[in-house]
């Protein structure tokens, strides 16, 4: 009986496991492990297994690994992580992946998930560690994926080693690093004329070596393939599945490694023992997650109770509340009240959006509840979707729709974008209102009687300069793609329920920017020699919509620096160093000092000076007067925090000078500039710290 073959004994160490199972696969069995689709091995009764699944916020049926039915009709369909970034909780993270994980093993356990391993795309600091939950997740797609049209033509891009190291690989580095994830995705693309999936740099030095992923590492579906047949990167099939593994390549996803790893071996491209170091990698995670454990292993009787639980649809609302950013609220437009506000014209085409709420890499929701439905609950509603689609092609419907507003004694138009505007393999154009639904807001806040509130549903940013110029236009919101529970957010918000408390993860450009920013530059620093105007809060320095970080609420917060230091002492590890003011005119390098000591403390009091109790972020943001190449500010800590109306809170906030005030020079190694640093608290408080060198 197998059972009882050590690999299948749960007191012997991971290691032996699975170097006892290795050695008692053949070649051929081996290979078959290498894909998504794994083989089984009846003689040892493995059985066979998909690793491709999604669950980029809820279960998925994206990909083979997932189906729903019988038993599991659905699964709890959190909102978009965009907005759920604009949360700036990072605790609503942790709570979103254990629902996400126990679902996932529920529905594993009762056979209608095929997978062992969640490819989870939640770029976010901290990632569900492997021994939490039931499941590990895949951290996706390293790196400067561009999008799936570009593939074969511009996905190529060039990047500095000083934008690598202190913008692109920092979320990924962070996943690994401090969230601990069990896998990473490397993506189609070349960066700097290698492809990501056969760069031995990025995956073998940087990821495992650098990074000590404790892990697998997985192509992008048909990433091997794509090198080989679209980047001509490779002449032959063999000579690709060997640069990838060799590179540290564990996974495909996809039957490239399946059909071309033997015969890469027998040409003496490969060796057994580089396939089995890939397979090691892929039982450890497999090993630690139970799967060769028997029904002992304690996540086995999650079942059908627990999927769309209670606890988790109150979640999955709760994390469209907390998300929501109000971005305009003129005249106290809102909230709106039941009293004076009895009858509510809903219109515009993302009105009774349902599929929409919930974004791309999305399963079957428990159920929803779209904005009309939300917002129905409160008062009497006249809905009008005033042009069919977001494409809004033509005004035919416009009449209605100012009919409608004429009335009602409140509007609420929820435009924006769904996925035939902006998904994978569609790349948005402008960033304007697509078709005529900027004429549709402009004709309905005419004619409407009272307030009127314009709600944008997209993932990204939206040039809604013209709402925010129009006097009959009180209030906007941005909602992302708000989950199954969407429309109940929404209401909610409007009607003051739930007090706004999100914040923009991202800059609100002008359409006239898309003209100054090439798709293919990744250059994140401005270069006005060039007329280029550099990318994100960090480096822009020109007009904006609405900028990064903002967020309005119905009540006001004041903030106060109670304690902070004013000098950091920055201890240098040689004599030699210390002495050189050419090195340190140049900063510190990070690796030439002790970090552990370099973590300071800011106490600071958020007080709620308004009539409401809220929910406030708090952001301290850095910068420095290192030169041209340093960023205008930088995030480097955020606190989100409830104060009650009239009382006030003390947060504490961590600044690591290795990590928040360092930066990269042109050559990739992260410095710390000696010299003043200015920490932004909010917008209230600007606190000035110097870094000074000493020695041991």
């Amino acid at each position: 009986m197998t059972e009882n073959l050590p690999f299948c004994q749960v007191s012997l160490h991971i290691r032996d496991r699975v170097k006892d199972l290795i050695g008692r696969l053949t070649l051929q069995e081996k290979i078959r492990s290498l894909v998504d689709n794994a083989a089984p091995v009846e003689r040892l009764g493995i059985k066979g297994y998909e690793w491709w699944s999604e669950a980029l916020h809820g279960i998925s049926d994206f990909g083979p690994g997932t189906k729903f039915g019988g038993e599991f009709p659905g699964a709890t369909s959190f909102p978009q992580v965009i907005l759920t970034a604009a949360s700036f909780n990072a605790s609503l993270w942790e709570a979103i992946g254990q629902v996400v994980s126990d679902e996932a093993r529920a529905m594993y356990n009762g056979g209608l998930a095929g997978s062992n391993i969640l490819e989870s795309k939640w770029h976010r600091r901290r990632k569900q560690a492997e021994g939490r939950r039931p499941a590990a997740n895949t951290t996706l797609h390293m790196i400067l994926n561009l999008g799936m049209v570009l593939i074969v033509s511009i996905s190529m891009p060039r990047v500095s080693k000083q934008d690598l190291e202190d913008t692109y690989n920092v979320p990924f580095k962070a996943c690994v690093v401090e969230g601990r994830v069990a896998s990473v995705m490397c993506s189609y693309n070349e960066v700097n004329g290698k492809p990501s999936c056969a760069d031995p740099n990025l995956l073998r030095d940087t990821i495992r070596g650098q990074w000590h992923l404790n892990g697998y590492i997985v192509s992008d579906c048909d990433s091997v393939e794509v090198m080989f047949k679209d980047h001509h990167y490779t002449s032959t099939p063999e000579d690709a599945v060997a640069a990838a593994i060799k590179a540290g390549l564990d996974l495909d996803c996809g039957p490239f490694l399946g059909i071309y790893t033997e015969s890469a071996l027998r040409s003496g491209k490969l060796t057994e023992s580089d396939v089995n170091t890939a397979l090691s990698n892929l039982l450890t995670v497999q090993m630690r997650l139970g799967m060769f454990d028997g029904p002992r292993q304690p996540y086995g009787y999650l079942g059908p109770r627990d999927v769309c639980t209670p606890a988790h649809l109150q979640l999955t609302l709760e994390a469209a509340r907390q998300g929501i950013v109000l971005l305009q609220n003129r005249g106290r437009s809102l909230p709106l009240s039941t009293r004076r506000h009895r009858t509510i014209a809903v219109i515009g085409p993302n009105s009774d959006a349902s599929v929409t709420m919930i974004g791309n890499y999305a399963g079957d929701a428990c159920g929803y509840t779209t904005p009309l439905q939300g917002i129905a609950r409160y008062a009497k509603t006249i809905h009008q979707v005033g042009c069919n689609g977001v494409a809004c092609n033509d005004s035919r419907q416009f009449g209605m729709a100012e009919g409608a507003a004429r009335q009602a004694d409140a509007t609420v138009l929820v435009v924006g974008l769904d996925q035939s505007i902006e998904a994978e393999e569609k790349d948005r154009v402008g960033l304007l209102l697509p078709g005529h639904q900027q004429e549709l807001v402009s004709r309905v806040a005419k004619a409407s009687r009272g307030p009127v509130v314009l709600v944008v549903m997209s993932g990204g940013p939206v040039d809604v300069t013209f709402a925010k110029n129009d006097p009959m236009i009180g209030a906007i919101l941005w909602v992302g793609y708000p989950g199954q529970a969407g429309g109940t957010a929404m209401a909610d918000v409007l009607f003051g329920t739930t007090n706004p408390g999100g914040n923009l993860p991202m800059t609100w450009y002008p359409q006239d920017y898309v003209s100054k920013v090439s798709m293919t530059s990744m250059d994140m620093r401005a270069n006005p020699s060039k007329g280029y105007p550099g990318r994100t809060y960090r480096f822009y320095k020109g007009p904006v919509v609405f900028p990064f970080g903002f967020g309005l609420s119905y009540t006001s917060f004041r903030s106060t620096l109670a304690d902070a230091p004013t000098t950091i002492s920055i201890p240098l590890t040689t004599l030699k160093t210390f002495k050189n003011s050419t090195m340190l005119s140049h900063g510190v390098r990070v690796t030439h000092t002790k970090c552990d000591p370099l973590i300071t403390r800011l106490h600071i009091d958020v007080e709620n000076v308004g009539d409401m109790d809220g929910t406030h972020t708090l952001m301290v943001f850095a910068s420095s007067s290192g030169g041209k190449q340093v960023s205008e500010k930088q995030l480097v800590a955020f606190e989100k925090v409830h104060v009650v109306a009239g009382s006030r809170k003390r947060v504490v906030v961590d600044i690591d000078a290795c990590k928040h005030l360092s930066m990269a020079d042109k050559n990739g190694i992260r410095r710390i500039p000696l010299g003043l640093h200015n920490l932004h608290i909010g917008d209230d408080i600007k606190h000035t710290i110097s870094l000074v060198a000493s020695s041991f």
